[in-house]
């Protein structure tokens, strides 16, 4: 059996343990929460190093992709260096790649006509493959880094000024710790409404769902979210402020659809090489292979009329 172990930043609240047969193949994906408490974080890494097929890093990333370059988190790279025998991940292959499709699947389908829709990307540096496709086919469109990660009221518009930005930022951000950009440990258990207006706007939320849930308004009626790993508890709280559609990047087992950074773990096994070497068609080819599209679910049946145009 191959073990796919997530260490996150995060609340050991969502921890969860699994077994899966994935082509033929027996997976335990197992996710472990260290509370925010980043020297528990590396231990565990270390000692699992050269004990499980892959380790997955959770509640933060590696670093962040913008604009073809790479801008690695110091914080988090000083800790996988001493990681020498077992792959490390943290989901930007399928961010590349999966986020990227659903949203073009979602458009050819129907499912979503993002021409129509307002659609407010959380954070579009964390998921940098679903925002230039949501950008592509959007007409109207929020991309909240500055708010959502800095605090900063300031909504961007455009592409070209998060491509100004990330350029200017990125290699300052990616130095300070991970904790001041985005929720870890009980953090993650909050929520702390904060623009509103912004989520009123939008008729589509996109992007890492600890990140949606942090501002949650308490309604949602009418709204669509695209995210991933979310818990029977997310998916209720979600049901329950009336979203209409909840749609998962990642497939949804025993109720949870697992983080991109553990089904990345899943893939890496699968195609055996190092997640350097892997192309971003060897990855949709696997998941191919699976039979991979977005778990989309109906939470709350649409209201008789469509609400009337939104101003932020």
């Amino acid at each position: 059996m191959k073990h796919i172990l997530s260490v996150s930043l995060g609340s050991s609240t969502r921890d969860k343990s699994v077994e899966v047969e994935i082509l033929g193949e027996r997976f335990l994906l197992e996710r472990r929460g260290t509370d925010g408490d980043l020297r528990r974080f590396a231990r565990f890494l270390q000692e699992n190093d050269g004990y499980v097929d892959c380790l997955c890093i959770g509640g933060t990333n590696l670093g962040l992709h913008w604009g073809g370059r790479f801008y690695p988190f110091r914080e988090i790279q000083g800790i996988v260096r001493n990681i020498g025998e077992t792959p490390v991940v943290d989901g930007a292959g399928l961010k590349d790649t999966l986020e990227r499709e659903t949203i073009n699947i979602l458009q050819q389908q129907g499912v979503v006509d993002f021409s129509q829709c307002n659609t407010l990307v959380v954070c579009a540096t964390d998921r940098f493959g679903m925002t230039e496709a949501v950008t592509k086919l959007s007409r109207n469109y929020i991309l909240g880094d500055l708010m959502f990660n800095l605090g900063l009221p300031v909504p961007l518009r455009s592409k070209r000024s998060l491509d100004t930005l990330a350029a200017l930022l990125l290699p300052v951000l990616s130095k300070m710790p991970s904790r001041w950009l985005y929720p870890t440990g009980s953090l993650q258990e909050q929520i702390v409404p904060k623009w509103q207006g912004y989520y009123r706007w939008a008729d589509v939320v996109a992007g890492d769902f600890l990140v949606i849930r942090r501002h949650l308004p308490d309604q949602l009626t009418d709204k669509i979210v695209i995210t991933n790993s979310t818990t029977e508890k997310d998916v209720e709280l979600l049901a329950e402020r009336g979203l209409r559609l909840l749609i998962t990047t990642t497939p949804v087992i025993e109720g949870r659809s697992f983080a991109t950074n553990v089904m990345e773990g899943v893939f890496v096994s699968l195609i055996g090489k190092r997640p350097q070497q892997i192309s971003a068609e060897e990855y949709m080819q696997l998941a191919q292979q699976m039979d991979w599209s977005p778990v989309i679910r109906e939470l709350n049946a649409p209201p008789f009329s469509s609400p009337s145009s939104r101003d932020t």
